[in-house]
C-alpha cells in the first residue's frame, strides 16, 4: 500500500496517553501502537517520541513529602520510564514488533560527533526494522539541559533524520482560528505564516497557550526545511492512518521544496547551544539574508564579538540593533576573530554550508 510519506516522526503527548488521574490509558495506547505497527509492516519507518513517563510513575510510586521539585520529577520519571517503555514493549510484541528504548538530553544534540551518533543509531535501529521510542532523559536532565517540551525534542529528531512528515499527536484537533469567534480549524498554513497567537485560545484547559505556540514555532521552521508538519487529536479512531493516507483531519504545516545539507539540519536546530555570538555590519547582513547566491560570513562584516568560543563551537550571528540573523559553526575561535574583524582578505569566520540563516 502506498502512503503519503515514507518515514515519520510521532510524537504522542501527555494528554494523549493517560486519563484525568495521570494513569496510562491503555486502550489509547494500544490503539496507536496498532495503528503504528499497520504502517510499518506497509513499508513506512517510524520513530515515536512519546511523553508519559512522570505521568506513569505517579500512579505506580507514592512520594513522601521531603522531596524538592527536581528530584520529584527524577523519581517520577526513572520510576515511570520503565512502566512507558514495558507498555510500548508489549503492545508491539503483540504485532511481532521489536522496540528499543533511547533516552536523551538537549546535550546530546550540542556538537557534531553526538549528533552523529545519535543518526547512525536511528539509521541502524531501522534498518534492523525496530521501532525505536524516545523520550527526553528526565532523571538526569537539569535546567540548561532540558528541552522546553518533547515538541523541542521530536522536533530536532525530525530535522536529524530529515522525514517526510513529522506528525504532533495532541488532545486537540489542531490549530484554531479565533479572529472570527467561531474557532474553525485551519486545515493548512504555509511556511510564511507569522503572528500564531491570533489564532490560539489562551483559554485550552491545561494543553495551554504556551504549548500549542511552541508547537507552531516547531512546525513552521521544520516546514522551511522541507517537512510536513501535521498537528491533530490523537484521541481520533484511526488519525494516524488517516494522515499517512493523504487526508488532512487536523492542522497541515505545508512544507516549502528546500535541498538543506546535513550540516545545516543541525545548525538550524542550535537556538540556545550556542557557546557565543558575533555582531556584524549592515553590509554583512544584507548579503547573508537578501542576496539570491548563498554567501559566508567574512571577518570584515563582523563588529564585535561576545562571549567565549573555539573553532568548530556553534555561534549565534546578530545585527547591530540586536535581532538574531542566524547560527553557524566558527572557523575561527573567539580570540582569533577579535584580532581579525573588519579585515578584509581572510577566510570566512562561518562558511555557508556550515550557515544557517533565520527567514
Amino acid at each position: 500500500m502506498n502512503h503519503l510519506y515514507s518515514n515519520v516522526v510521532i510524537k504522542v503527548g501527555t494528554n494523549v496517553i493517560t486519563d484525568k488521574e495521570g494513569r496510562l490509558d491503555l486502550d489509547i495506547l494500544e490503539k496507536l501502537t496498532a495503528q503504528i505497527a499497520a504502517l510499518h509492516n506497509q513499508g513506512v519507518q517510524v520513530i515515536l517520541v512519546s511523553s508519559g513517563a512522570v505521568g506513569a510513575g505517579r500512579s505506580i510510586v507514592n512520594l513522601t513529602d521531603n522531596l524538592s521539585p527536581v528530584a520529584t520529577r527524577q523519581v517520577l520519571a526513572a520510576t515511570g520510564q520503565i512502566k512507558l517503555i514495558n507498555t510500548y514493549t508489549d503492545f508491539f510484541a503483540a504485532h511481532g514488533l521489536v522496540t528499543a528504548q533511547i533516552l536523551v538530553t538537549k546535550g546530546d544534540f550540542r556538537d557534531r560527533l553526538h549528533y552523529l551518533n545519535m543518526r547512525t543509531c536511528f539509521e541502524s535501529l531501522l534498518q534492523q526494522k525496530i521501532i525505536p521510542v524516545v523520550n527526553e532523559n528526565d532523571a538526569v536532565s537539569v535546567t540548561e539541559l532540558m528541552f522546553t517540551d518533547n515538541d523541542e525534542l521530536s522536533g530536532l529528531i525530525a530535522s536529524m533524520m530529515h522525514v517526510d512528515g513529522y506528525i504532533i499527536l495532541s488532545h486537540v484537533d489542531g490549530l484554531f482560528d479565533f479572529k472570527t469567534g467561531k474557532g474553525e480549524i485551519i486545515r493548512e498554513i504555509r511556511a510564511s505564516t507569522k503572528h500564531f497567537h491570533q489564532y490560539i485560545n489562551p483559554g485550552k484547559s491545561e494543553f495551554g497557550r504556551g504549548g500549542m505556540l511552541t508547537k507552531c514555532h516547531i512546525a513552521q521552521k521544520l516546514s522551511r526545511l522541507g517537512i510536513t508538519v501535521h498537528i491533530a487529536n490523537g484521541k481520533t479512531p484511526g488519525i494516524l492512518l488517516s494522515i499517512l493516507n493523504g487526508e488532512h483531519p487536523g492542522t497541515t504545516f505545508l512544507p516549502e521544496k528546500k535541498s538543506i545539507s546535513g550540516p545545516k539540519l543541525w545548525i538550524a536546530h542550535t537556538e540556545g547551544m550556542e557557546k557565543g555570538a558575533v555582531v556584524i555590519n549592515e553590509g554583512a547582513r544584507l548579503a547573508l539574508t537578501c542576496s539570491e547566491t548563498a554567501n559566508s560570513l567574512l571577518p570584515v562584516g563582523v563588529e564585535s564579538v561576545e562571549g567565549t568560543f573555539m573553532k568548530g563551537d556553534i555561534i549565534k550571528i546578530c545585527s547591530t540593533d540586536g535581532v538574531v540573523v542566524g547560527y553557524g559553526m566558527a572557523g575561527y575561535s573567539a580570540e582569533k576573530i577579535r584580532t581579525l574583524k573588519g579585515q578584509k582578505g581572510q577566510k570566512p569566520l562561518i562558511h555557508y554550508d556550515y550557515l544557517y540563516i533565520i527567514q
